[in-house]
């Protein structure tokens, strides 16, 4: 009999509607073992951890939340060396591996009897590896920024079901203008051993469809050495409109790598995020952003 193990927040915006549509339709499936793993307010790193040493081979891990919760299971799957398939459902503001999946409810995950390879990125710092990144990652200024959401104000607002999307980007707004020339995001660097603009704010590596939902980007979740990375500087607000009319209506600009190193000139103090999930990082020397050497298999609709 296979496994399911359900992964859910239950302090997340949208547990309700996560009750309602996918923990109390798993209960009346038959003919499945359902196992169930509460995030616990910890970081994604521990809760990966914990849960990477109850998976067991052929299991079914369907994430059912916002892209946090999609981290964890990844990492914990790529954390236990096991062969175990990942389904994610969408109850986040932004969702971006369930858009990259398009997968919208356990019937439609149930019917798919295949699944494909996603690779994901590492983030490596100063030689250690950090996490995994479905999707993308972002260092600088847009990795700080995500800690607004943290704040308890915000997330009561998200908690709310009118605007909720509105009051993301909202808040996204107000940090970035009362923020954007307070500090410097990223210490001066090299890049592959190219030194950077001294204004440069944001390094960004996009390897799924999507980044904050509205961002598109590509498929190069489907190949195993190669993604797409960019930077810029993002502090300036005519820089940042033009990167998000290419974004929105074409997609995230960035040139094709096989890997890339930042090395900073001296020991730095940098935000680093992956699918809204950041974490700062204090006198560190090098971060490596490259495709990993394991892969996930994925429910794909």
């Amino acid at each position: 009999m296979q496994r399911i193990i359900l992964i859910y927040n239950p302090r997340s915006s949208q547990y309700a509607e996560v009750k309602a549509d996918v923990i109390d339709t798993v209960h009346k499936l038959k003919g499945y073992m359902i196992g169930k793993y509460e995030v616990e307010p910890t970081d994604v790193d521990q809760n990966a951890t914990k849960l990477s040493k109850i998976l067991k081979n052929d299991d079914l891990v369907i994430a059912a939340g916002g892209d946090a919760t999609a981290q964890i299971a990844a990492n914990s799957i790529l954390k236990s060396d096991k062969d175990v398939s990942l389904a994610v459902l969408p109850y986040g503001n932004f969702n971006d591996l369930s858009r990259t999946l398009q997968t919208n409810s356990i019937e439609q995950i149930l019917k798919q009897k295949t699944s494909r390879k996603l690779y994901p990125l590492e983030i490596i710092v100063d030689g250690k590896l950090f996490r995994y990144a479905t999707c993308y990652v972002t260092i600088g200024m847009t990795a700080e920024a995500v800690s607004l959401y943290d704040t308890p104000k915000v997330r009561k607002k998200l908690k709310t079901n009118f605007g909720r999307k509105i009051s993301s980007y909202t808040s996204l707004a107000n940090w970035y203008f009362k923020n954007r020339h307070k500090k410097v995001f990223l210490p001066e660097f090299k890049l592959n051993g190219n030194l950077q603009h001294k204004k440069t704010s944001d390094y960004a590596a996009i390897n799924g469809r999507s980044m904050a939902r509205v961002m598109r980007g590509g498929e190069d979740y489907k190949k195993p050495k190669v993604f797409r990375s960019e930077t810029d500087r993002l502090t300036n607000f005519w820089r940042l409109l033009n990167l998000m009319v290419k974004s929105i209506f074409h997609r995230i600009p960035g040139s094709e790598t096989n890997g890339d190193i930042l090395e900073f000139t001296n020991p730095a103090t940098v935000a680093v995020q992956a699918e809204g999930e950041y974490h700062t990082f204090k006198n560190i020397k090098t971060i490596e952003i490259k495709k990993g050497s394991k892969c996930l298999k994925v429910i794909e609709n």
